[in-house]
């Protein structure tokens, strides 16, 4: 492609998924880079690090250069994108545009950083976009009404919470509580109960497998294999999804809260619309078993998990590519430029 191809990122924790306008998704593949410590060299992105994760020889370390929705790893993050971006678009003569997600609560120092890292990879420009925001766009809300939607996007490295009217947040809160801190629940509560040692890859598995944060019809078990801490063997046993709903209790109950404190500080008459049209959930997190049922329970407010959930930011990023006219380099997103313009 010889070219250039404005293209979304939704720059996750955990994934980063590419949009390319007039295609659609292109590549879906998890945010860890493989690096030889040695020279320095990448020797593998995406999928093909991901396998490498726990199991690389002392020379070779398998990285995620993203931690909690945010940039740890500068040249890395920069490093991944470029080679996304060849992955999608090939040789090209002209730079693309780039719109790259990022949490809404973010500071400024991080925003220059997700700006510099798109324009180091090759973007002839950069702007931002709120991840609610691109999610409520890519799960079919029509934001730009007078009518207020609530978003709970719940992806690897944090949850954004946000109300969305006139194309624009009106309130919102990011925590750094997601689909990591589930893992990492199993990993500890499994360590405590069973006195194993499991791998982050075990407990992604589990999560997906029977992981529940509401009482299922039925119980399920998943047979499990880790390290005995008493004598240091490999050890296999089974768990059940009632213990996985157990160690999901404190992780859910801060999502929950942060949900509760949003709604305490939004406006009445956007609350009641919030009741009538109930509150959508996007990312991966969102799939874990009983989340929508467990947040119409605790809240009161009819709430569902809108389809294809984990690329509504991705699809919201390639509505915002239709719309680069009305967006400034940079720009945080949309709805603040409106606002300023109200």
């Amino acid at each position: 492609m010889l070219f250039s191809s404005d293209i979304g990122i939704d720059l996750g924790t955990a994934s980063v998924l590419v949009y390319v306008k007039g295609k659609g998704i292109m590549l879906n593949e998890p945010s860890v880079v493989a690096v030889d410590k040695q020279s320095g060299k990448m020797l593998a992105v995406g999928e093909e690090a991901q396998q490498m994760l726990g199991r690389t020889p002392g020379n070779i370390v398998a990285i995620r250069p993203l931690r909690e929705g945010v940039i740890s790893d500068y040249e890395m993050t920069e490093r991944m994108i470029k080679e996304f971006i060849r992955k999608v678009l090939g040789f090209r003569l002209f730079k693309p545009n780039l719109v790259i997600c990022v949490p809404s609560i973010i500071t400024e120092v991080e925003e220059r950083a997700v700006i510099d890292a798109g324009t180091q990879a090759g973007a002839k420009r950069v702007f931002l976009v709120e991840e609610p925001v691109a999610a409520a766009m890519g799960a079919g809300l029509d934001i730009a009404k007078a009518d207020g939607n609530m978003v709970v996007d719940i992806g690897g490295g944090t949850t954004d919470i946000a109300v969305i009217s006139l194309g624009g947040i009106v309130e919102s809160t990011s925590i750094k509580i997601a689909g990591d801190k589930f893992d990492d629940a199993i990993v500890k509560y499994i360590r405590r109960k069973h006195n194993v040692l499991i791998g982050d890859r075990t407990s992604e598995e589990i999560k997906r497998q029977i992981g529940c944060v509401y009482a299922r019809p039925e119980e399920l078990t998943m047979e499990i294999k880790g390290r005995c801490l008493m004598t240091g063997l490999p050890r296999t046993f089974t768990v059940k999804s009632t213990e996985i709903m157990e160690a999901f209790e404190e992780v859910t109950a801060a999502i929950v809260e942060a949900i509760h404190s949003v709604l305490e500080r939004t406006p009445p008459e956007l609350t009641s619309d919030i009741s009538t049209n109930g509150i959508v959930m996007t990312g991966g997190g969102s799939l874990i078993w009983g989340f929508a049922n467990l947040i119409a329970t605790k809240t009161g407010i009819p709430t569902r998990v809108a389809e294809d959930a984990v690329s509504c930011v991705a699809y919201g990023t390639g509505n915002c590519l239709e719309r680069l006219q009305d967006m400034q380099d940079g720009t945080i997103n949309l709805s603040r430029r409106r606002q300023m313009m109200v």
